[in-house]
Parts: C-alpha cells; sequence; structure tokens
C-alpha cells in the first residue's frame, strides 16, 4: 500500500477510527453495560449481608471491582514507560499497538464466558486484561498524533478521534441496550445471554475496526534498527525522555495542570452513575439515559471547542473548560434526591458534563503534542501521560472513598473535585506560550 504523507486527509481518517473502535470499550463495558451485569451477577449468588466469597475471603461485590480496576491501572502505570521506551528504541509502535490491542478485545470476548459464581474468576482476571489491553493501546495510539498531522492541524485531528470515538461506541450502545431490554425481538431467553452476546460483540468490534488504521498507519518511520540489547536501550531511552522533561518547565507545568485536571475528570467519569443511583436514588434507565445524553453532547463539544482553540488558544480553551468542570461539582453538591424533578437537574448536569467531556479529553491531547519538542521519542513521551493520568484516577477514588467514610454522602467529596480544577486552572497560569500552543 502506498505510504501516506504526515498530514494527509487518508492517514488522519485512518488514525482517528482506532476511537471508533476503542470507545465501546470504555463506554459498554466500564460504564453502562458490563458494571450493571456485574452487579446482578454478584447479588445472585451474595449472602444476607451482601458479600461475596473470592479467594477466600468475603467481600463488598463493588469493592472487589474497584480493586480490580485499579490493579490494572498499576499494572498499566508501571509497564507502560518501559514498553514505550523499547517502541521508540525499534520504532515499532505499531506492533505494541496491535498487542494491546488484541488483549484487550480477547479478554472482552471472555467476559461473554462469565455466568455465575463458580465464573467470577472469569470476569475479574477479563478484567483486568481488558484493561490493560484498552489504556496500553492507547500509550502508542496517542503517540501517533505528532506523526500524523502537523501541529496546527492537531487540536481538529485529535477531536475528530473523540467524535468517531462517540458517535461509533452510541451506535452500539444503543443496539446493545435493545438487546438487553427486548431479548424477546431476537428470541433470547436466557437472561444472562443478551448482556454476555454484547460483551462479545465490543470485543469483535473493537478488533475488526482496528485493522482499519492497521492497514494506514506507518511503521518504524526513522528507520531505526533493534539490535540485540533492546530492552536495555528502551530504558535508556525512558531515561534520556525522563531527563529531557525535567528541563522543559512547560511541559512539567502542563503534566501538573493534566494531572490535578485527570484527578476531577476521570473520578466524576467513573463515579457519575454510583453517584446518580446511590446519592440522587435514580433508576437505571434515567442513568443509561443521562450517559446517552453525556456522548451525543460531547461529540459537539469536542468539535466546537477544537474551532475555538483556534481563536482564543489552546490555554484560554482549557481554562474555560476547567470553569465549567468547577460548575458541574457545585450543581452535584447541592442535588438532592428529596429536590422535585431532581432527574431533570440531574439530566442538565449531563448535559454540560457532556459538553466539556470530549473538549477537554481532545484538548488535553493535542495540547501536549504540542508541546513536545522535535523528538521520534513519541511513544515515550505519551507514557509519561498516560502514567500522570492513571496515578491521578487512583488518587481521585482514594480521595473520594475517603470523604465518603467520613462525611457518609458523595456530595463533599464531589465538591472537594472542583479544588483539582482549581489547582489544575492555576498551573495552567505557569504555562508560556510557544509558536503553537497560546
Amino acid at each position: 500500500m502506498k505510504k501516506l504523507e504526515r498530514g494527509s486527509k487518508k492517514l488522519i481518517n485512518a488514525w482517528a477510527f482506532y476511537d471508533w473502535a476503542n470507545s465501546v470499550y470504555p463506554l459498554v463495558i466500564s460504564t453502562a453495560v458490563f458494571p450493571i451485569y456485574y452487579s446482578s451477577m454478584a447479588s445472585s449468588f451474595a449472602n444476607i449481608e451482601g458479600k461475596i466469597v473470592f479467594l477466600g475471603a468475603l467481600w463488598n461485590p463493588t469493592t472487589l471491582y474497584d480493586y480490580t480496576l485499579a490493579f490494572s491501572f498499576l499494572i498499566v502505570a508501571f509497564i507502560s514507560p518501559i514498553l514505550s521506551g523499547i517502541a521508540d528504541y525499534t520504532g515499532d509502535k505499531l506492533k505494541f499497538l496491535k498487542r494491546f490491542c488484541l488483549l484487550g478485545s480477547i479478554s472482552v470476548i471472555s467476559l461473554f464466558f462469565f455466568k455465575g459464581e463458580s465464573t467470577l474468576w472469569i470476569a475479574l482476571l477479563c478484567t483486568v486484561f481488558a484493561s490493560i489491553g484498552f489504556w496500553g493501546s492507547i500509550v502508542f495510539y496517542n503517540a501517533y498524533l505528532p506523526e500524523v498531522a502537523y501541529p496546527e492541524q492537531q487540536d481538529v485531528v485529535s477531536a475528530k478521534g473523540f467524535i468517531y470515538g462517540y458517535v461509533g461506541s452510541v451506535l452500539l450502545l444503543i443496539f446493545s441496550l435493545v438487546l438487553v431490554q427486548k431479548p424477546q425481538w431476537f428470541g433470547i431467553t436466557d437472561p444472562t445471554f443478551a448482556p454476555r452476546i454484547t460483551f462479545a460483540l465490543v470485543g469483535v468490534w473493537w478488533f475488526g475496526f482496528a485493522q482499519i488504521t492497521y492497514k494506514r498507519l506507518p511503521n518504524n518511520k526513522h528507520n531505526q534498527k533493534s539490535g540485540k540489547d533492546y530492552i536495555w536501550n528502551g530504558f535508556l531511552e525512558l531515561k534520556s525522555v525522563f531527563k529531557s522533561l525535567n528541563s522543559q518547565s512547560h511541559l512539567k507545568y502542563f503534566l501538573m495542570a493534566f494531572f490535578f485536571l485527570s484527578v476531577g475528570v476521570q473520578t466524576i467519569i467513573l463515579m457519575a452513575g454510583i453517584f446518580g443511583s446511590e446519592e440522587l436514588g435514580l433508576p437505571t434507565f434515567n442513568l443509561i439515559f443521562t450517559i446517552l445524553i453525556v456522548q451525543i453532547v460531547a461529540i459537539f463539544g469536542a468539535f466546537l471547542f477544537s474551532k475555538l482553540s483556534h481563536i482564543i488558544g489552546n490555554i484560554s480553551t482549557l481554562k474555560i473548560t476547567l470553569c465549567i468542570w468547577g460548575l458541574v461539582c457545585l450543581i452535584a453538591f447541592i442535588l438532592d434526591k428529596d429536590q422535585p424533578n431532581v432527574d431533570n437537574y440531574f439530566y442538565a448536569m449531563g448535559i454540560i458534563l457532556g459538553f466539556v467531556l470530549g473538549a477537554t479529553q481532545s484538548l488535553t491531547r493535542s495540547t501536549y503534542s504540542k508541546l513536545l519538542p522535535e523528538t521520534q521519542d513519541h511513544a515515550t513521551y505519551f507514557s509519561f501521560y498516560d502514567v500522570t493520568e492513571k496515578i491521578a484516577i487512583v488518587l481521585g477514588m482514594i480521595v473520594f472513598g475517603l470523604l465518603i467514610a467520613i462525611t457518609g454522602s458523595m456530595q463533599y467529596s464531589v465538591l472537594a473535585l472542583a479544588g483539582f480544577f482549581f489547582m489544575a486552572f492555576l498551573c495552567l497560569f505557569k504555562l508560556k506560550r510557544t509558536k503553537y500552543v497560546r
């Protein structure tokens, strides 16, 4: 196949299409269908105290699931910088992208075999591997952004990826919900079969559409040779990039801002459904409907804020999104289940959240890409971006859970997240303007 030049429409579209392929995992598996299925399965074999047995110990099902995800994040945070250093030294980002995608998609498909207490180990093991596959592949996927688009294109290109992802994941989620809610339309009588089919569909969708990306992305663009000591040289590559980060204040301040921002954003994404269910007492249908609203609005948010960044600059645009995130926290804090029409307020909060979700995710990715120096070590640089996000997630979950334990309410936990957005806002003031970031 003819080699596509950087900035070409076909190359950009092929890169963005991996978002279409993989975004069904965070929406269908991490957010909407699997957590509900896992909860219903766990309740079917829990004891009278609501605990389940795993590895000879009693667990709260939600706590066990949260620990499982946290474990996967720690693994990714540990291995991604090392593997990224190797990928940059050998010039083989595409191989790593393919392998993580394969691991993730097979693991998601294997969730089909989780049917009860005897197969709980499958659910937890596959949850770990699916998470590693998804987040591991994202490191190498993001690292291609500087290679497929010129700096002046990267805001729009990054937004295009997220837009593709939101559209594709919404389409599969709608079909999955019809399958789960109306299984009789498809001749399905086993109540567990419909959701398990959706897990298999997610894996096939992810792996299948990823092939479009693989055909177009360049591999070993700089014609590097691996040699025998590629593992050791990968470590040296990692060490070199780490030193470079320390000497570049603009990258340090941006990663600090991204860290505080991610504590707030990722914790809200992970806990929004639980907040709506437990704190506001909303039924499952309302929660899933809100998730759909968020995804659809995020399409427009990613597009509009990418255009706004061309007018007022990335830094100013990110500051606006941080103010809106803070507003979301304040709205959540004052909401109460006894308020009339609390579900409508939750929908409104979802609309606001969706509007900045796509904008924040796409702009942080493109801004970091544009701040990078002239380098061949894109995967290694983006591995630090990824590790920053993973550590932020762990901190966010700890803070959120600790405040719930102290106050007995999620509202103060949500309010505390506004403080992290404020700290991110302050860090952005320290960020100096560059040729492409202003």
